[in-house]
């Protein structure tokens, strides 16, 4: 056990240490089995901070993410954390003014996200099988870039089913009603 923690701690180590030397606008420490983000890498890449555009941090074993990531990464363009355990995200997402896609798939949400309705460049939204049930319908309706919602596999009520294609002028894809996602 003690071994594959080694190779994972260096394979997180080899994967930030590229981006450093190469000067990548990517960080990609998907499938790392990271319980969290570690504190260590943000005194790494503090030099290089404001040029990452896109981090990846899918299929992992996260349950939360911080405010320090929010504030540390904000100007990130695409967040990539579908197959992890989040329920939430810190309110200081807001501050993420530039993130124009984030993908949220395969986690465990229960409420919507409503922060992200605060970010005008936000042009897609990934929320494919999670446990939403209700949907912030108006304040989706008054975001000025977004273009495609995914609520693909989430139990959604039947007045957001309703009340949204009239109102909005996005694409929200939408399982039929009781439908459940494929096995893994």
């Amino acid at each position: 056990m003690l071994r594959k923690m080694g190779e994972a701690v260096a394979r997180v180590a080899r994967k930030v240490n590229e981006t450093v030397e190469s000067g990548s606008d990517t960080l990609d420490l998907a499938e790392c089995k990271l319980v969290s983000f570690p504190i260590g890498i943000y005194k790494v890449l503090r030099n290089v901070t404001d040029q990452i555009h896109l981090i990846t941090l899918a299929n992992n074993e996260l349950k939360s993410l911080t405010s320090k990531f929010m504030t540390t990464f904000c100007q990130l363009r695409e967040l990539h954390l579908e197959g992890n355990f989040l329920h939430r995200l810190p309110n200081e997402v807001s501050t993420l003014q530039h993130l124009k896609a984030i993908d949220l798939s395969r986690n465990q949400f229960h409420d919507f996200p409503e922060q992200l309705t605060t970010l005008p460049a936000l042009e897609n939204i990934n929320l494919e099988e999670n446990e939403i049930v209700d949907v912030p319908v108006e304040k989706l309706a008054a975001m000025p870039a977004l273009h495609r919602i995914n609520l693909r596999f989430n139990p959604l009520n039947a007045e957001v089913r309703v009340i949204a294609p009239p109102l909005i002028k996005f694409d929200m894809l939408m399982s039929p009603e009781g439908a459940r996602a494929p096995p893994p």
